[in-house]
């Protein structure tokens, strides 16, 4: 169901390229002269900034980096590109690159931009349109500003969410969470944790005691309390934030991609297909199961929505679910539960945002969720592989659910068009592509507010080299540098938080 014609090719990197430029990118031939002069200009404004003592620091702090990586996984290394591989691109990519003006690229590896983050309209009488009350038609392609900055601020909550799992990867329930979030509107309300349902052997898991933890912290429940964003908003917004993959069982849940029954005991009235409605057996085990000392996901999301609902009764509520990857998955199987139990009572609306999200059950089930009202974008890369999974075929196999807005990586002009499958997938990359879409057909906005700091920090071997050099001769810490117990984290699997961003590290216990 997507809105979006087929990928922008690089010419659409800049709003208007001649027919004799366009040959002589596509020869691969010498940069023109216009950048050229960019260049040396750069160079005479950045010889002299920072210590050279910062470099000297990053290959000890790289090779800390590497080690802090071994307990955890996003996608397989193998999927990332090799040094070799990215040496030979280099003076390719370089010729591709736009002409900025050396202010223009300074901003733009400022941790945050001089000017601020781009500005929040009221939206009090559009957001339920934002929130796809009519499937959003005619907000996707081209993206409102509105549903775009509501987009990146919600990939933000998820960002948090991979964030208080990192500062504490060992978190059980009941113990204290730490959520590095950045929107001071919001309280956390409750942590979430996720059971697998599956173990590994007994001597491999005395062994390696951090890969065989099977209940992980994997996001956070939060409302809005701000009467200024309340009153901005046009409602009190309930978020449930959800991380992607970062366990060994987690990724022993991910494959299991069998269809299972997706039956729930809180839901009022069952649509015609509910007895037909399946769901992949990884995703479904790791809601629903509870560990030893904790509830299941489904039973803690449930309770706190109902918990929060009853305090907030006679109020005007939205339920937000966002999540990236698996978090994406849940996120779906979240909104369906709620749309057909808790929220239905209350007349809260559900909206799904999700990144890079993989497919989560049958078309019975698909047509479960919009039945019951939950309203689902997806946020998908067109060479992201992961949405593209579990396949559809053979029939009756995987289905998506509700509309999808579809993005480009080669439509970024900071991003190498041959970025790797990590780099795709990556949620960073992700609400930088949402933060620069304009519409399919559009080139990349230059007047993007987004930072690309954090791009170079996560994508190093994927960011054109223009860009990487300047930013090791701006001196640039690519190790995050503040030291703090969430930027350690952070940099654990190359999720390095902005040094100076306003965020809040609020401690909950469940």
């Amino acid at each position: 169901m997507s809105t979006a014609a087929a990928p922008p090719s690089l010419s659409l990197h800049r709003p208007a390229v001649t027919a004799a430029a366009s040959a002589r990118v596509a020869t691969a031939a010498a940069p023109p002269s216009n950048n050229a002069a960019h260049l040396a200009s750069l160079d005479k404004l950045f010889r002299n900034r920072g210590s050279a003592a910062v470099e000297s620091a990053v290959p000890v702090v790289a090779a800390t980096q590497q080690r802090r990586q071994q307990p955890l996984l996003r996608l397989p290394s193998f999927l990332t590109r090799t040094g070799a591989a990215r040496s030979g691109e280099d003076s390719l990519a370089a010729a591709a690159a736009p002409a900025l003006s050396p202010r223009r690229l300074e901003r733009l590896l400022q941790p945050v931009a001089p000017d601020g983050p781009s500005p929040r309209g009221n939206i009090a009488a559009a957001w339920r349109r934002l929130h796809g009350e009519d499937g959003w038609r005619g907000l996707l392609d081209p993206l409102h500003p509105d549903l775009r900055r509501e987009i990146v601020r919600y990939g933000e909550f998820v960002d948090a969410a991979y964030g208080a799992f990192l500062s504490r990867p060992d978190a059980e329930p009941g113990r204290r969470a730490r959520v590095p979030l950045q929107d001071a509107a919001y309280r956390i309300t409750a942590p979430l944790f996720a059971t697998s349902s599956v173990g590994l052997p007994t001597w491999l898991a005395a062994a390696a005691p951090c890969a065989a933890q099977r209940t992980s912290l994997v996001g956070y429940v939060a409302v809005c309390d701000s009467p200024a964003e309340i009153q901005r908003m046009g409602r009190r917004d309930i978020v449930i934030a959800l991380r992607g993959t970062c366990t060994v069982l987690e990724w022993a849940e991910n494959v299991r991609a069998g269809l299972v029954p997706a039956t729930h005991h809180d839901s009022t009235g069952a649509s015609p297909d509910t007895s037909n409605a399946k769901v992949e057996c990884g995703f479904w085990n790791l809601y629903t199961t509870a560990g030893d000392r904790s509830p299941s996901l489904s039973e803690m999301v449930v309770s706190e929505v109902r918990r929060l609902l009853e305090k907030y009764k006679g109020e005007e509520v939205s339920i937000t679910v966002t999540g990236h990857s698996l978090g994406a998955a849940l996120a779906v199987l979240i909104a369906d539960e709620l749309a057909g139990g808790v929220a239905a009572r209350a007349r809260a609306p559900v909206a799904v945002f999700s990144f890079g999200g993989p497919r989560v059950g049958n078309r019975a089930f698909a047509a479960r969720v919009e039945a019951r009202g939950a309203r689902v974008l997806r946020v998908v890369n067109a060479h992201d592989v992961v949405p593209r999974f579990p396949p559809g075929l053979p029939l009756p196999g995987y289905a998506d659910v509700g509309r999808e807005l579809r993005l480009d990586s080669r439509a970024s002009p900071y991003l190498r068009p041959d970025a790797d499958a990590a780099c795709c997938h990556d949620l960073e990359a992700y609400i930088h592509l949402v933060d620069g879409f304009v519409g399919s057909h559009c080139p990349f906005r230059d007047n993007a507010k987004r930072s690309i700091l954090r791009l170079v920090k996560n994508q190093g071997g994927n960011v054109k080299q223009l860009y990487m050099s300047k930013a090791k001769d701006m001196r640039i810490q690519l190790d995050g540098g503040g030291g703090g117990a969430a930027d350690m984290a952070g940099s654990m699997l190359g999720r390095v938080d902005m040094p100076g961003a306003a965020s809040t590290v609020v401690e909950c216990v469940h």
